[in-house]
């Protein structure tokens, strides 16, 4: 399965690898990439592995990480590291790693129009593209490894702001690609899966391989959700965020989380 091309609906690829239909793998395509199919938790700050053994007695058998990006809330992560890496995997955790860069002219959220993208989108995206290759690389994430950009909710029928945000994006993505990762994509159902949605349709090229949407206050699900078409973005192509701030406790220790349901790519560690 080739997850590095662009979805299924995109203009005709250019190269061996990015011909290969879902479900397929050119000659010469890279190696395979891991997916996993289940429940998934995120938090805004990397958890102690003494927790995370705890936490193997909930029903979640992946974790999103924020290991990078000017954008991120929880800049100060002390224990995301390669030893972190390599200790959550040997429990049996599967990672998504999420970085969190510029964010839309047009950015919804108060605390993050600090970080907005600049006049430039297509060179701001892929310079954030390497950085987000090279952080991934520091902490023992391999190629063929999923690199989730984590762009928040958006106004994107704003016309000159959807265009900058979208040229970002796709060149992000290229740049991911072109290193060799997997480049998905976290927003809000309602504003940029939307948006990306849109652009498949259109033809539009480099856009991003898997698509992590958030819409809170529903049952769990793949392929029922409306911004998107039953076909795109699939198989092993989806993540749903369908709850956020919520309190769990397992193995006496409470987290805040989001919860997820997902088919798709997670972190190949060293």
């Amino acid at each position: 399965m080739d997850l590095t091309a662009s979805p299924p609906g995109t203009a005709a690829p250019r190269t061996a690898a990015d011909l290969a239909a879902p479900g397929t793998t050119a000659p010469g395509a890279p190696a395979k990439v891991t997916t996993f199919s289940g429940w998934a938790f995120d938090t805004c700050l990397t958890q102690s592995t003494d927790t995370m053994r705890r936490w193997r007695d909930s029903k979640y058998r992946a974790v999103g990480v924020y290991y990078g990006g000017r954008g991120r809330a929880c800049k100060r992560q002390p224990h995301l590291n390669h030893a972190w890496m390599r200790a959550v995997k040997q429990m049996g955790w599967r990672v998504l790693p999420v970085y969190v860069g510029s964010q839309s002219p047009c950015v919804v959220a108060k605390n993050k129009k600090h970080v907005r993208m600049g006049k430039h989108p297509w060179e701001q995206g892929k310079k954030e593209g390497g950085d987000a290759v090279r952080a991934a690389k520091a902490i023992g994430i391999r190629q063929q490894s999923p690199l989730y950009l984590d762009m928040e909710a958006y106004t994107y029928r704003k016309q000159k702001c959807a265009a900058s945000t979208l040229s970002f994006v796709r060149s992000w993505d290229r740049e991911v690609r072109r290193l060799g990762y997997v480049p998905g994509f976290y927003s809000s159902a309602d504003s940029g899966v939307r948006h990306m949605e849109a652009a498949r349709r259109a033809g539009v090229r480099d856009l991003p391989s898997v698509m992590w949407f958030a819409r809170w206050h529903t049952k769990p699900h793949l392929y029922r959700e409306p911004a998107l078409a039953a076909d795109a973005w699939r198989p092993a192509r989806r993540i749903h965020q369908y709850a956020g701030n919520k309190k769990e406790r397992h193995g006496g220790r409470t987290l805040v989380i989001d919860r997820n349901l997902m088919h798709a790519p997670v972190a190949r560690v060293d």
